[in-house]
């Protein structure tokens, strides 16, 4: 991965760091700086709202249409086109020699190791994010989550798990991969980078309330601390999307067992 040493070198050889800061600017624009924009301004929806925080609900995968076909239809079209931004800064970061996409911590190399460290960080993110959830929605910190609000199809539990895919990708792809290579070669520092990109992932999250600008914030930190250490980005890619499909796929259960944690009546 290119050291901060050499970062100016490489900034300017691309263009120069204005050419650079468009760049990230753009990416952004198309995907996740997007979303941390429309998750500031409902959260100050949310909270200028009559109703109090703890009492509103959000979907994370709502039906698209009520022809069950046409909602399928939806659904692949929005993970498709999603992803896009990934294509972007896979396409940027493009290397000719192998690993070609060695600048965003993808080397190929030791995949079983990378699968078992992405499996160990899901208990080590997902049970205290439980714990922070349930005591956010004590305090009314956090909206009430409805991870899966599909009906039930043949085809709900595939899409539930496309669309964790989907944000593990999205995600880690740009926040760690991308970002990190990209604010290097500007120069910035190790931590700099880390509280960076931590506030970011934080800031797309408000729309779910402050409490989820809390537990992102932590997990951006924990995260880009081990993406500093060991440059390989399939452990948080594996993390990233067992904790979400967990939670997709596990929540019709879950607010069965334990609906007043969920908003829902009894």
């Amino acid at each position: 991965m290119t050291t901060a040493s050499s970062a100016p070198q490489h900034a300017q050889r691309d263009g120069g760091r204005g050419r650079l800061w468009w760049e990230i600017a753009i990416v952004l624009a198309l995907g996740l700086g997007q979303s941390a924009i429309y998750a500031i301004v409902q959260l100050a929806y949310r909270l200028t709202d009559s109703t109090p925080l703890a009492d509103q609900t959000t979907t994370l995968n709502p039906s698209r249409s009520d022809r069950e076909i046409f909602d399928l239809i939806y659904q692949v079209l929005s993970i498709g086109f999603s992803v896009v931004p990934v294509l972007l800064v896979c396409f940027l970061l493009w290397q000719s020699r192998r690993p070609h996409l060695g600048a965003l911590g993808l080397t190929g190399d030791k995949p079983a190791r990378d699968i078992g460290g992405g499996t160990l960080l899901v208990l080590v993110i997902g049970i205290p994010g439980i714990g922070l959830y349930l005591l956010g929605r004590a305090l009314g910190w956090f909206v009430a989550v409805n991870p899966a609000g599909l009906d039930a199809h043949w085809w709900t539990v595939p899409i539930l798990l496309l669309s964790a895919a989907r944000a593990s990708i999205q995600e880690e792809f740009i926040v760690l991969g991308y970002l990190f290579t990209r604010l290097r070669q500007l120069g910035w520092g190790t931590w700099p980078i880390i509280i960076g990109t931590s506030l970011l992932r934080a800031s797309y999250h408000l729309y779910q309330g402050p409490g989820a600008f809390v537990g992102n914030f932590a997990m951006g930190m924990l995260f880009g601390w081990l993406f500093a250490r060991k440059g390989r980005l399939l452990p948080f890619l594996v993390a990233h999307f067992l904790i979400d499909a967990a939670a997709f796929v596990g929540y019709p259960w879950a607010a069965a067992t334990w609906p007043a944690l969920f908003g829902l009546p009894g």
